[in-house]
């Protein structure tokens, strides 16, 4: 059997799979199994962010295997404890929890608001507002936390305790606070899986300013806008706020599964023993793995992501085909005149690789991708929206 049977008789049926079976591949070019290059600018899903088969970051996860590959959190561990000395100090943020993805990281910042609500107001006040059109995670409580009716479809009764606004809408959030025995709101900056639309400024600083005064905590989920994707380390440093809790995962680790949840002043203590765990969490070689990843990520590569997505934005915006170009930094969405599947394969079909959101196709690009492969990939990908 090839591997796309085996594929099909033995894993679950849950993901609609290109078709094509990647096997190698070094910075952003990849190969599949009969030796054709791509361009890849999925990243799998902003997850490799300095591209495939990273030297800095293989010498650092194979350094740590040598050592010890696992500890369990009964022990104290060197790259758990750097990794989150160097996220609280590029951040200002106060403590952090470690877990394995990007919904469990939310899951941690759930918990938080609802200890920071029983604390300050009472058990009833357990109702987090989050965003119409957002995505938070796929466990059931980030799937009830997700402001998108297709995602709840089969899987109810929900987690009770959520209620969406409309994005950029400050006057709903304000009803939904006051209707509501809140204690927190968590965003994304950029909705990824809602479309790659970045969420207006004013308003962002309207949301914490409201968070501030109804006593909630402020959660901004920047599992897919985090470590550099968006021109910043963290998306929330380009809107002028502060949050109490910051969620990451994806880029992070670099290929190896890490989530982080970042607590700032309001929150850092609000976890005690017993209260929240993991098992793999703050893993010894994820955590080496994704402080080489963080620690290159430095003002030079952040320039070079807004400059690129300058590039790209100037390149598609208004282009044959084009309806419009959405997102920030290297998370981009084109929306486009044909069908966003169609584009897809037929930029595959000339040797890049893209995905999708919803109705547009999606572009993660390597942070540090080489300007001529930029290039030449974009120019792919205007041909295909033609």
């Amino acid at each position: 059997m090839t591997i796309q049977e085996l594929d099909n008789q033995y894993i679950a049926h849950t993901y609609a799979r290109f078709p094509v079976q990647l096997v190698s591949g070094n910075g952003s070019l990849v190969y599949d199994e009969s030796g054709k290059e791509y361009i890849d600018l999925g990243t799998g899903i902003a997850v490799n962010g300095f591209g495939v088969n990273d030297e800095a970051w293989k010498e650092a996860v194979i350094a740590q295997l040598d050592k010890i590959q696992h500890t369990s959190n009964l022990y104290y561990s060197a790259p758990c404890a750097k990794l989150a000395e160097a996220l609280c100090v590029r951040t200002g943020m106060k403590k952090v929890f470690f877990s394995n993805s990007g919904a469990e990281a939310n899951e941690c910042a759930i918990k938080a608001a609802r200890k920071y609500g029983e604390l300050k107001k009472g058990k009833d006040y357990y109702t987090i507002v989050t965003l119409k059109n957002s995505f938070h995670g796929r466990t059931i409580t980030t799937l009830s936390a997700t402001g998108q009716d297709v995602f709840h479809e089969h899987f109810t009764p929900m987690t009770e305790g959520f209620v969406f606004a409309a994005a950029n809408d400050i006057a709903e959030a304000e009803a939904l606070v006051k209707a509501h025995k809140c204690c927190g709101v968590m965003i994304e900056l950029v909705q990824g899986e809602g479309g790659v639309t970045a969420l207006d400024k004013e308003y962002v600083q309207r949301l914490e300013a409201l968070a501030r005064k109804e006593d909630l905590l402020f959660i901004v989920d920047e599992v897919q806008t985090g470590n550099g994707r968006t021109g910043t380390l963290y998306a929330y440093m380009d809107y002028g706020v502060t949050p109490d809790v910051v969620t990451t995962a994806k880029g992070l680790g670099g290929g190896l599964p890490i989530g982080a949840t970042m607590l700032g002043e309001r929150a850092e203590n609000l976890f005690t023993a017993g209260l929240n765990g993991s098992t793999f969490g703050g893993n010894p070689v994820c955590a080496a793995g994704a402080l080489s990843i963080l620690e290159r990520i430095d003002d030079a590569l952040l320039e070079e992501v807004k400059k690129k997505s300058a590039y790209i934005f100037g390149e598609l915006t208004g282009a044959t085909g084009v309806k419009g170009v959405s997102g920030k930094g290297l998370m981009i969405g084109v929306e486009c005149e044909k069908d966003a599947s169609a584009v897809i394969a037929a930029c595959r079909e000339k040797g890049v690789l893209v995905i999708k959101a919803k109705n547009k196709v999606r572009l993660l690009p390597a942070l540090n991708i080489p300007w001529e492969q930029l290039q030449k990939s974009i120019k792919i990908v205007k041909e295909a929206c033609k």
